[in-house]
């Protein structure tokens, strides 16, 4: 995939269905004189069919004006149209504020005009010809969640007659682009929902304006904006916005409060405006984590001398975890992973890891092993082609499957599935061999979701059958020394490499530290 070729269709302001159908316009208005100085030098035949033509000429006109309006009125004072967005279909272009509420995961508010913040009363100013009205919504993607939507900070969106903006409060600070708003409340903290609730969906809602967009952010944490404040840089030249925490007036011609989810840790390209994948967005990752992966390798270099041969072993990494749904026998995995053929990296992530180290690691694997839980979220950072085994403890087949095995698919990885039986459970010795939570996990669960956690994921630990889990990563190792000519590897110097390569074309096998000049 070329770098950067669906952002700039994402990028324009409108959509390219709309720049074909402005085409097939101007290209009509040519057939349109032509024909009429044809009709005119020709003798005259009907009046009706003349005053027809005219008729359906000023029909299709007026429609396309009507669905085009920010393509004609230059005196706006934004132009940038929402209708990339699905959502759009949904509102009107020259709405001055409408709600999508039509979907399951999120609610999103387009507000067009004089826009001005009052965070003291968690509330928006939307001066417009219009009357009064108001709109609540709160900026996050779990709607569906009642309780854990209840301590997302509700905003007003308050609707009010143009007449009235001298009366309301003066700007403080004016800006000319876009205001996106968004919540980092609810579950973050959990590195699966900062990605699945929060940084994809601000990448879907976002990456179309080019970096001309400035994030409001309710329930603002200094850490989450240190810690992804590398792909935020990607998607914004504008620092972040503390929205509560200010309280100053800033003015916006335009905002969008609330972000566009599609599934779990997933893109789907129909429903985008440039055909976006989650390619699209590892490319994102690539570029805000490039700059800071050329730091650790420089200072790798300066502390372990000259690098050595090129490594030809298939890398493989192991998610490590401690307590809950930990490997109890991780040492005995290691070596028989090193006894297969593989080069074996052990990570474990915490909360305080930087995430460029976790990105660079598992970005140059070829293997991702690990337990279900949040960590498998950084399957994300794994280049497509490259293999995720997930390990399946007893009761969680259906959340092993929905939240990481079907984003890694659409992610282009090769999924492997790999089912604990009962006797690789830590609870075979608390439970008798009949017991519904070795034999009927399914009867545990429908019990609900406190159940599914007391007993199966936090009260469960894994030992692998080394002899079944060889067979496993016989089969892999097979597989990657077939699909990639590692005799023909070559390092590609640090000169050789553009700011900009795609690193997340399917079926690439080079990595960021190849782009680099390190080994894979």
């Amino acid at each position: 995939m070329a770098p950067h070729h669906h952002h700039h269709r994402s990028l324009l302001p409108h959509s390219r269905k709309a720049q074909d159908e402005e085409d097939v316009h101007d290209d009509f208005k040519g057939v349109h004189i032509s024909a009429t100085e044809h009709w005119l030098a020709r003798k005259p035949r009907s009046s009706f069919l003349r005053l027809l033509f005219i008729f359906l000429f000023f029909t299709f006109l007026l429609i396309f004006i009507s669905r085009f309006p920010l393509l004609f009125l230059s005196d706006l004072p934004y132009r940038e149209a929402v209708s990339p967005l699905p959502s759009a279909n949904f509102c009107s272009l020259s709405s001055a504020l409408c709600c999508d509420r039509s979907a399951f995961r999120t609610d999103i508010c387009f507000l067009n005009g004089d826009i001005r913040t009052r965070s003291s009363s968690s509330s928006f100013l939307i001066f417009s010809n219009s009357s009064f009205s108001e709109e609540r919504v709160r900026p996050y993607t779990r709607k569906w969640e009642a309780p854990i939507m209840s301590t997302i900070n509700e905003l007003r969106l308050n609707l009010r007659p143009a007449n009235l903006s001298e009366t309301g409060p003066k700007c403080d600070v004016h800006h000319n682009i876009t205001a996106v708003v968004f919540s980092t409340g609810g579950y973050t903290g959990n590195v699966y929902h900062e990605f699945n609730d929060g940084l994809i969906p601000l990448y879907l809602t976002s990456r179309r304006f080019n970096r001309r967009v400035i994030f409001l952010i309710v329930e603002y944490h200094d850490w989450w904006v240190s810690k992804y404040g590398d792909v935020i840089s990607v998607l914004s030249d504008f620092p972040p916005i503390d929205f509560s925490a200010d309280s100053r007036t800033h003015c916006f011609p335009q905002a969008i409060v609330g972000l566009q989810i599609h599934d779990e840790l997933a893109i789907e390209a129909n429903r985008t405006a440039g055909n976006e994948t989650m390619a699209d967005f590892r490319q994102v990752l690539d570029e805000a984590y490039r700059p800071r992966i050329r730091s650790i390798l420089l200072e790798q270099k300066q502390e372990d001398g000259e690098q050595g041969k090129l490594e030809q072993r298939p890398k493989l990494v192991v998610i490590c975890r401690n307590g809950s749904r930990a490997i109890e026998n991780e040492s005995e995995l290691a070596a028989l992973a090193e006894e297969v053929g593989f080069r074996v990296e052990l990570l474990r992530p915490e909360q305080t890891t930087e995430l460029a180290k976790i990105y660079m690691a598992l970005n140059s694997s070829d293997v991702m092993i690990g337990v279900h839980g949040a960590a498998m979220t950084h399957l994300l950072f794994m280049r497509p082609g490259s293999v995720f085994i997930q390990i399946v403890p007893l009761g969680l087949d259906w959340a092993a499957e929905t939240y990481y095995g079907q984003p890694a698919a659409k992610a282009k990885l090769r999924y492997e599935s790999y089912r604990i039986l009962a006797r690789e459970s830590s609870l075979s010795r608390e439970y008798g061999k009949d017991d519904p939570v070795l034999k009927d996990p399914e009867s545990v669960n429908a019990k609900g979701w406190e159940a599914t956690k007391k007993v199966y994921l936090d009260g469960q630990r894994v030992r692998l059958d080394m002899v079944r889990f060889r067979k496993r990563l016989v089969r892999v190792h097979r597989y990657l020394v077939n699909s990639i000519v590692r005799d023909d590897i070559e390092i590609v110097q640090d000169d050789q490499c553009s700011e900009t390569t795609d690193f997340s074309g399917m079926g690439s096998s080079r990595s960021i530290l190849d782009c680099l000049g390190t080994i894979r």
